[in-house]
């Protein structure tokens, strides 16, 4: 008898389905659906920002000379000649005068400082000022915050609010970014149905919707959920119309195992697709490759195995395909409240409650792939080395936190 194959590495899987994946070429994105995107090239400032001097403060623009001796014991006097409301066409100020002015109008020319209101006695005809400014005061110059061509925004920035109100600053309406990876989420298994009522002996598809899902919270665009039946020319035949369109990945749960009626790896294993067996707990079995030309990646159908694969091997695959800057999980160090024991040889991925005040994290429900309940209430991954199959109460691990991006 031949020996089995020895298990894959868990880096080394995961380093297939991210370079299997790979890093999608960027495309032209409209700046309002551009949140959550990374650019693909720098963005160059055509204009100053701001474009015009302008007052930091609601005041009085004046000449800083005309009220250098003003205190409160000394308040100097100022004609108020105009109002400069935000929006208003810039005029000029006269020596020895004032004009109020709001936050962000145009700063008058002549003019070279900003008395705030709360230094005058707020009149509208004259104006008392009690306070003496330093040229430069309160006035933010054209260029302060953003010179015109220098580099407003880096490759390789993640696009949030903050950016995008920059870029709508700068009077940019789209952005050169990597696009979300688009992918086909398609379940495997005659057990499977789609009726409201299931029949005898079959259960509802519940990992398309929670594949799509993690799709989706991953950046993805998650374009459809799929059910095939365990009949080999019919999954062909439904992947084969649904590729046609082009997507970036095909995403199947199920049908990866050694036993029969194993669909997915029945169809694709003859057309290309790698099938193997990875060192860890749960989601042993995986597949990738291509398959018309479409990147594939096969997970198992067990709903914890599925999605604690799409968590190691398919979330840091897909945030890599746009460039996202943190492409994997924010692990962090706790202590274990409890004795934990682990399979030899086998990393494992463990369901765990993470106690952020107590820096504690302990194992949340059985080790099985089956206990959807208790995967709906973790809110981190244990993870174990395939080294270890003892921790002892007090000891430190490495936590994923699922609540992280």
């Amino acid at each position: 008898m031949s020996s089995p194959s020895p298990l894959s590495p868990v880096s080394e899987h995961q380093q297939r389905i991210t370079d299997l994946v790979g890093l999608l070429p960027p495309t032209t994105v409209p700046l309002a659906e551009a949140v959550g995107l990374v650019l693909a090239e720098p963005v160059v400032a055509q204009e100053s920002l701001p474009s015009f001097d302008n007052s930091a403060m609601d005041g009085y623009a004046v000449r800083a000379a005309d009220i250098a001796g003003a205190s409160p014991e000394s308040p100097v006097v100022l004609p108020v000649v105009a109002d400069i409301p935000a929006g208003s066409p810039v005029g000029d100020l006269s020596p020895g005068t004032a004009h109020r002015i709001m936050t962000g109008a145009p700063l008058p020319r002549g003019a070279d400082a900003v008395v705030e209101v709360e230094a005058t006695d707020s009149g509208t005809d004259a104006v008392a000022i009690t306070a003496a400014r330093d040229a430069g005061s309160f006035i933010r110059c054209a260029g302060v915050d953003v010179t015109a061509g220098a580099t407003a925004l880096p490759a390789g920035v993640l696009i949030g609010p903050g950016q995008v109100g920059l870029l709508a600053a700068l009077g940019m309406h789209d952005v050169v970014a990597h696009p979300r990876p688009r992918v086909l989420v398609c379940s495997t298994g005659s057990e499977l149905a789609e009726d409201p009522v299931p029949g005898s002996g079959q259960i509802r598809d519940s990992n398309s919707a929670m594949l799509a899902a993690a799709v989706e919270d991953a950046g993805g665009v998650a374009l459809r959920r799929l059910w095939v039946a365990d009949d080999v020319p019919r999954f062909l035949e439904t992947l084969d119309a649904e590729l046609h369109a082009g997507v970036d990945l095909l995403l199947t749960s199920g049908g990866v195992s050694a036993g029969a009626y194993e669909v997915v790896k029945d169809a694709l294993g003859p057309r290309g697709v790698e099938f193997t067996k990875v060192a860890m707990q749960p989601g042993m079995p995986q597949g990738s490759g291509r398959y018309a030309d479409t990147p594939v990646v096969c997970l198992p159908g067990n709903p914890v195995s599925s999605l604690v694969s799409f968590e190691v091997f398919v979330r840091p695959a897909l945030r890599a395909s746009y460039g996202h800057p943190r492409p994997h999980r924010p692990v962090l160090r706790a202590e274990l409240p409890v004795p934990v024991t682990s399979p030899p040889g086998k990393r494992q991925f463990r369901r765990g409650r993470l106690d952020r005040a107590t820096g504690t994290v302990e194992p949340w429900g059985p080790a099985g792939s089956g206990f959807l309940g208790w995967l709906a209430g973790a809110d981190c991954l244990i993870d174990i080395p395939a080294d270890v199959t003892e921790l002892a109460e007090g000891d430190q691990v490495d936590v994923w936190d699922l609540s992280g991006g």
